[in-house]
């Protein structure tokens, strides 16, 4: 499944009450932040992101984490002029300190502040999904969705969705107000939101975003042992599943899917996108991409159909090790 030819997808609602986007959208983290820091070329990135728009892709994931800052203002400079084609989400709730250590503040004067900061980067006046990157602890859930749902009432923010929250979360930020869409880890090699968030979302009328759907890009074979990341790569200091032991260990599971893969006659990122998207109709996943060939094989996927057979044999695969941060 190569080639710039795109077939027509039926697209997918982000919630009940969110706009339908393409099944795929672009991540686009990678460009500015913790993935090949040598790699990053932002004219390169503006021109994939208008490819992207070009492919039919429309959903543009975000943060003011990124960078921090410097993705939201990448983004909006390559949306000048496209804003009407692109469905736009950022995130708030988490902050880089002088350190370069993360924390979490879910308060409602941080939030108010980051989302006018967030709109000014992008040029936007409002964002099409606002998501709490993060639950802070030290702040009731029910403040800080309550000051997000101000924002919606004041036009800034359309919708507003959580991150990597639990079942008890999401009810309890629905309560105060719909909870739009939830964002998480989703893929063959992070599969948990499968036992009981995905099904509760689906229940509730609560749209799932699918981020790290090749898993950090790993699930796409093109690397296998540390060595094989760009120096100064955030993968092989955050993240455990990329450390010496584990990939050995993940290889196994890297060597299975490739198996089903070629057996399918689809390459490893379609498989693995189009697994994520068969979970669930209510399933959007970003992946990230720098290039018009991986954007177009990222938008391909989304026209895979697994046979039961290819299904099985992907649900059977094992379980990755080392934990996700």
């Amino acid at each position: 499944m190569t080639g710039t030819h795109q077939a027509v997808v039926p697209p997918r609602a982000l919630g009940d009450a969110g706009p339908a986007v393409h099944p795929i959208g672009l991540g686009c983290m990678g460009m500015s932040w913790v993935y090949a820091p040598q790699e990053r070329d932002e004219e390169a990135a503006i021109r994939t992101i208008r490819q992207a728009l070009d492919l039919g892709l429309d959903l543009f994931d975000t943060a003011d984490l990124y960078g921090p800052f410097s993705n939201e203002r990448l983004l909006g400079r390559a949306l000048t002029g496209r804003r009407d084609r692109a469905v736009v989400a950022t995130k708030a709730g988490l902050v880089v300190n002088d350190a370069g250590s993360i924390h979490r503040d879910g308060s409602p004067a941080h939030l108010r502040a980051s989302c006018e900061a967030s709109l000014r980067r992008l040029g936007l006046d409002h964002v099409d999904l606002l998501h709490l990157h993060r639950v802070d602890p030290a702040v009731p859930l029910e403040e800080t969705w309550g000051a997000m749902a101000e924002l919606v009432a004041e036009g800034k923010v359309r919708g507003i969705g959580l991150s990597e929250v639990s079942v008890a979360e999401i009810d309890l930020a629905h309560a105060v107000h719909p909870v739009a869409t939830v964002q998480s880890e989703l893929s063959l090699w992070s599969r948990e939101p499968l036992a009981e968030v995905l099904p509760h979302c689906r229940s509730r009328g609560i749209g799932f975003v699918a981020c790290c759907p090749l898993g950090r890009g790993f699930l796409t074979g093109a690397f296998r042992e540390p060595g094989d990341l760009p120096a100064g790569d955030g993968r092989r200091d955050y993240f455990p599943r990329f450390s010496v032991e584990a990939m050995r260990h993940n290889r196994a599971l890297l060597d299975e899917f490739g198996a089903v893969a070629r057996d399918a006659g689809h390459t490893p990122a379609q498989l693995a996108l189009a697994w994520v998207l068969a979970q669930d109709d209510a399933v959007v996943a970003i992946p990230g991409a720098r290039t018009l060939p991986h954007l177009t094989e990222n938008a391909e996927a989304a026209s895979v159909v697994l046979t039961a057979d290819v299904r099985a044999r992907l649900d059977a695969l094992p379980p990755a090790v080392g934990g996700r941060y």
